[in-house]
């Protein structure tokens, strides 16, 4: 058999390391495509005249455009058969990804767990992104649920442990950045690191609409070929799943308002995909600010946030219950830099 219908559940093996194919070199046409996707306007990410004033030699691609090409590599051996990518931990932007880089993708195994219902099962995984230079420039944990062929197949129980977040004294700062002089009227807003307080709620206002055709590109664009995502005979609805990480990017453009000097993606804490998202889904953004934590680079600090997409209403995330509410769409915790 020369085609490849993707692991199941019980394919995988827990301290197994896989190699991905199809390593892709990034450029200025993946910004160009991001930044018409997505309603994306940071200033370090848009302008290299910008970027060259906070201490940088020009204009790096949006972090989670890093985040997307890493992950995108991953699908075809990790959730090519999976019912829906659960959450993640454990992330660390390690350094920029500039335009020419050559970015590829390395997978360890490291928890299993089959469902009562012995249809699916969940698979952790560590994922690390290296350019060409063999330099990491991402690393995250995330965990899929996959279905299982083969029911008859026991596979042992192995959870890992993973950390409640990642602690600010371990996140990477980009080299030379410095803020000491960065300029507040190009990057549209003049909040400041100490402009927020921990327990802040921001309602990013702004609203985007989700297009089948934009899904379908932005998921082709990272050469994600998850099925759920394009082939309506996957689900019983016969409705596309959308991809997450493409309301992870709808969600952190919209947050611009209210966040535009929340310039870099330094630390993925924690996140959950908390209820499907299909085209002709309006989704909104609001934020909540967790922490803040200084670092040893001039004028930077860190803002740890929770980044809500909803159907609903800024601030509403859980019902009595303590479940999601069914509007939600995506709990992010992340840091961010942002001038002091």
């Amino acid at each position: 058999m020369k085609t490849n219908p993707g692991r199941f559940f019980e394919d995988y093996h827990v301290g197994e390391v896989i190699a991905h194919a199809s390593p892709r070199t990034v450029g200025a046409g993946e910004r160009a495509l991001y930044h018409a996707l997505y309603p994306a306007r940071g200033a370090v990410h848009s302008s290299d005249e910008f970027a060259r004033g906070v201490g940088l030699p020009a204009s790096p691609l949006d972090d989670l455009i890093a985040f997307h090409t890493v992950f995108g590599k991953t699908v075809p051996d990790i959730s090519l058969n999976a019912v829906a990518n659960l959450g993640y931990a454990e992330g660390r932007w390690l350094r920029p990804v500039w335009p020419g880089d050559t970015l590829r993708s390395v997978t360890e195994v490291i928890g299993l767990k089959e469902n009562s219902s012995g249809a699916t099962g969940v698979v952790w995984v560590r994922t690390k992104g290296l350019n060409q230079r063999d330099e990491a420039v991402l690393d995250y944990v995330r965990w899929v649920m996959v279905r299982k062929h083969r029911r008859e197949v026991v596979v042992p129980v192995n959870v890992p442990v993973l950390a409640p977040f990642v602690a600010p004294e371990t996140l990477v700062v980009p080299a030379g950045l410095d803020f000491r002089l960065y300029d507040f009227a190009l990057a549209g807003e003049p909040h400041r690191w100490g402009d927020y307080a921990v327990g802040e709620v921001i309602d990013h206002v702004d609203a985007v609409t989700v297009e089948e055709a934009e899904h379908m590109l932005a998921t082709r664009l990272w050469q994600n070929t998850s099925k759920v995502h394009f082939d309506i005979t996957q689900r019983e609805d016969g409705r596309r799943l959308i991809y997450g990480g493409h309301v992870i990017s709808l969600a952190r453009a919209l947050s611009f308002n209210g966040l535009a000097n929340a310039q870099f993606i330094v630390g993925l804490n924690a996140g959950a995909h908390a209820n499907p998202c299909f085209a002709g889904d309006t989704v909104r953004a609001w934020s909540e600010v967790l922490d803040r934590a200084e670092t040893t680079a001039p004028g930077v600090g860190a803002l740890r946030l929770r980044l809500v997409a909803t159907r609903g209403q800024a601030g509403a995330l859980r019902g009595t219950d303590g479940k999601y509410l069914p509007e939600v769409l995506l709990d992010l915790d992340y840091w961010a830099l942002v001038p002091v």
